[in-house]
This record gives C-alpha cells, structure tokens and sequence, in this order.
C-alpha cells in the first residue's frame, strides 16, 4: 500500500483539525520512512520479483519497522515527539500515534505474509496486492472517502473548499506514477526516492493545511 496509508492521516485531520495535516501525513508513513533508511544501511532487506501479480517488492527481513511490536513502539514514539516536540495536545498527540500505528494495519490488508506478529515470530497478511485492480480501487476509494470528509470538516470551519480534493488530486496522480516507474531492487535508490516521495507529500500537505480563515465578524452599525 502507498497512497492508501495517507487515508487514515486525512481521517485524522478531519477528526481532530486542530493537529497540522504535515504531522499526520508524516505519521502515516513514519514506518516506511524508517524502512527506506535501513535497506540503504542493508539492517532490512528485500528483493525484487517480477513475475508477482501486483507489488513485485519481496519483502524479506524488515523486523525493526514491520513488525507489530515495532509498529506499537513507532506509534508511542510518534505520540510522545508529537507531545514533547511539537508541543501538541494530548489529544492530537495520540491521534498522531494512532495514525503511526494505521500503517501496520493497512499494510495487513495487502502484503503478502510478510508482517511478522513478534520478533522471529509467524508472519501475515492477506496479499491484496496479488489482485492489483481491487487492491488500487481500496487505495483510492480509502483517500476519497478521508478527503471527503475532510472537506466537510474544514466546510464547517469556514475554511475553502479547493484543498481537500486537490490534495486527494496529487495523491491519485503520485499513486499512478509509481505504478508506472519501475523497481530495480536497488537498495539504495528505493530507499531514497522513496524518502524523497514521502517527504514531498509533507510538503504538499503543509501547503495544503494553509487557507483562508473564516472572516470576523464585522461589527455592527451603530
């Protein structure tokens, strides 16, 4: 899953808007953040096999970040840096663990048995991604309906309406580019372009949060 994890940071930002949608955006992908800066070190590893239907990624060792004991200690951590470092409410700071925590979750509905329940422990996952059409139809039908009711959240602020589907817009767009690149099995440029990706979407996010505020209140005429 690549753009579907976004689904739960605009969820998210719709529940609780009082959070920055760069955090939650960031959050939703703190795992695979974390994956692409240990297979360019090689403490995680995968391969490439092109005659998978779907993701050709062979997910192979990757305990420190796909792991669900690691994904409860990235969402505690993604909770406490959002309440100790960006000096959030409580309340959005666990949001923002929840969101961390999403990734494990929606990666179970569509990688192949690759997520291991403990450490050395069994691994699962109900391999989505070997039915491709219906796997990209839960990505985008998960992001349309977050940004649907992230529109309708930031209607009832007064804020406008452009933001929410055109950030669901550049989602669908990165969502389709990356099916179409290719994977080498290059550790290193996977890992990279993949952290440049994600961070790009922080960005686009941050820009995307911005908008006009609800006018004040004119005074009346005496």
């Amino acid at each position: 899953m690549f753009v579907g994890h976004y689904a739960a940071a605009i969820a998210a930002k719709a529940v609780e808007p009082r959070g920055p949608l760069w955090a939650y955006v960031l959050a939703a992908q703190a795992v695979d953040i974390g994956w692409g800066a240990l297979i360019i070190t090689g403490v995680e590893r995968f391969s490439v096999n092109p005659d998978l239907p779907g993701s050709v990624l062979v997910l192979e060792h990757m305990p420190y970040t796909h792991a669900l004991p690691s994904a409860v200690g990235w969402s505690i951590l993604g909770t406490l840096a959002a309440r100790l470092v960006l000096r959030l409410p409580w309340a959005v700071a666990v949001m923002i663990g929840a969101v961390v925590f999403s990734h494990w979750l929606l990666d179970f509905l569509v990688h192949r048995p690759d997520l291991a329940l403990w450490f050395g422990g069994p691994k699962v996952g109900l391999s989505l991604w070997n039915y491709p059409v219906p796997e990209q139809a839960v990505e985008i039908g998960l992001i349309a309906m977050a940004g649907a009711a992230w529109a309708w959240s930031r209607g009832r602020q007064g804020l406008g309406p452009i933001a929410a589907p055109a950030f669901i817009g550049f989602l669908v767009a990165l969502q389709i580019t990356a099916m179409l690149l290719p994977s080498d099995g290059d550790p290193v440029g996977t890992g990279v372009s993949a952290i440049a990706a994600f961070l790009v979407v922080v960005l686009v996010a941050a820009f995307a949060d911005r908008g006009p505020r609800p006018a004040k209140a004119r005074p009346a005429d005496d």
